[in-house]
């Protein structure tokens, strides 16, 4: 049966009291209906509609969805209603789900959509979960008393009777613990059919999708529970500490991924990791440690303690302490830190060593280049096996624009010189402590002082 869904995201989320529409908000680097959809589409559902505000609508585009605008807030189904009469009905299954609700998991929706049998009589498919009291959930109210577990309910035979919202609850209601979860799957006829007769005779005054169930039992039609076994994969986010606990499952979900795939995660509790992330076997990370954004990584490297790493490509056997590698690409075998720090465009060659307080920007060093205490190299290209001393800097900014510096191979750049860029030092080059070297220095010279003039021996002397 083709499938596809509405996902309602029309709320204003005043609870997490936000400039912010809630759904926009993040969850380890993205933002909280993506991972919705995500789920969605990795259990076979491509064709979505988001149900969406005047606000919020503006700012969907990147997700690649429809949607359509529910200007009245009157409930969700009038909700589904609106997205109904919006599409060309079909025939197949029709998955209805929160924009709000990042930790479903796809196996989730695959079950619920496998329950959905038109031929056999079902109609419906609800998931359902046991919950800890007291709760604001709709309570799933069955035809006999509850043996204890929604699974044994559900095995007995004990049919759904009607969903009851919490604030339209008995006390008697009020004490069951199965809770709807929000997440249902439809023969879409019957929806189309049922969505036309829903009323707003409640508390709210508002039309309720949950009343689909008892008008489709009143046309013989079946509704089959789909029980989730933990609680908590069917939560939803309504405020800023909904969102950090659900931030902590999945970013622990995502650690426990890597781990089971050969990575070491030292302290998952501490690593803070991102959906998208390619990382080798016998990766190791310690605390403290962000990944993000389409960071690579490989064989046998540690990252951290006390890191972040962002868009970069790492190699193989790398070790990067207490440091910030950003867009960049490093080779094989690389050391990197404590506390240096490469921006964007920097490319390191295999063996190089980059230490204490050291900054790279736009900067290329070929293989060996070893530049170990507080240095800044910006816009520059380094040949291999060269040497940076302690201090120093490339002055890549005239004011008006950035210059590069290009040192050859084997160059060997005293403590505390400035290369005033544009500006060349060829192989074998040698500039003395201090200096500052505002002309290009030809291959083999020695240079020293402010500025740098040569200091080596002419022929005539030796």
């Amino acid at each position: 049966m083709s499938a596809r869904a509405i996902v309602l995201a029309a709320g204003k989320g005043t609870r997490m009291k936000s400039a912010r529409a809630k759904v926009l908000h993040e969850l380890c680097g993205r933002p909280m209906l993506w991972w919705v959809l995500e789920a969605l589409r990795a259990a076979g559902v491509d064709d979505i509609v988001v149900v969406t505000n005047p606000e919020l609508d503006p700012q969907l585009a990147p997700f690649g969805v429809r949607t359509v605008i529910q200007r009245e807030q009157l409930g969700t189904g009038h909700a589904v209603k609106i997205a109904l009469d919006a599409i060309v009905p079909d025939d197949g299954c029709l998955v209805v789900a929160y924009g709000d609700m990042p930790l479903v998991d796809p196996a989730i929706f695959e079950d619920v959509q496998a329950a959905v049998d038109p031929g056999a009589g079902t109609a419906l498919a609800l998931v359902t979960a046991v919950m800890p009291l007291p709760s604001a959930f709709g309570r799933i109210v069955r035809t006999g008393p509850s043996t204890g577990s929604a699974a044994a309910d559900t095995a007995s035979g004990q049919a759904v009777e009607r969903i009851v919202e919490a604030k339209d609850c008995t006390p008697a209601q009020l004490a069951l613990d199965e809770m709807n979860a929000g997440i249902y799957a439809y023969d879409e006829r019957a929806l189309r059919a049922a969505i036309a007769q829903v009323g707003n005779d409640n508390a709210q005054g508002e039309y309720y999708l949950t009343d689909t169930v008892e008008l489709l039992i009143a046309a013989g039609r079946r509704v089959a529970p789909v029980p989730v076994a933990d609680y908590r994969s069917v939560l939803g986010v309504n405020d800023r500490v909904e969102l950090a606990s659900a931030g902590a499952l999945l970013n622990r979900r995502l650690c426990e991924t890597h781990m089971r795939a050969g990575v070491t995660i030292t302290d998952p509790a501490t690593t803070y990791l991102e959906p998208g992330l390619l990382l080798a076997t016998d990766v190791t990370i310690r605390p403290n440690t962000v990944i993000c954004g389409a960071t690579r990584i490989g064989e046998g490297t540690s990252i951290g303690p006390n890191s972040r790493i962002s868009d970069a490509t790492i190699g193989a056997r790398c070790d990067i302490r207490e440091s910030v590698v950003t867009a960049s690409e490093v080779a094989n075998d690389v050391k990197i830190g404590p506390f240096a720090h490469l921006r964007g465009g920097s490319q390191l060659a295999d063996g190089v060593r980059i230490g204490n307080f050291v900054e790279l920007k736009n900067a290329h060093l070929a293989e060996g280049v070893k530049a170990n205490h507080l240095t800044y190299l910006g816009d520059a290209t380094v040949g291999a096996r060269s040497n940076i001393g302690a201090g120093t800097i490339t002055a890549n900014f005239d004011g008006v624009r950035k210059n590069r510096t290009e040192l050859g191979s084997d160059v060997k750049v005293g403590s505390n010189s400035v290369l005033v860029a544009p500006v060349s030092v060829g192989d074998g080059a040698v500039t003395g402590a201090g200096a500052v070297v505002n002309r290009d220095v030809p291959a083999g010279d020695k240079v020293a002082g402010v500025p740098a003039r040569s200091i080596a021996k002419k022929p005539a002397e030796t």
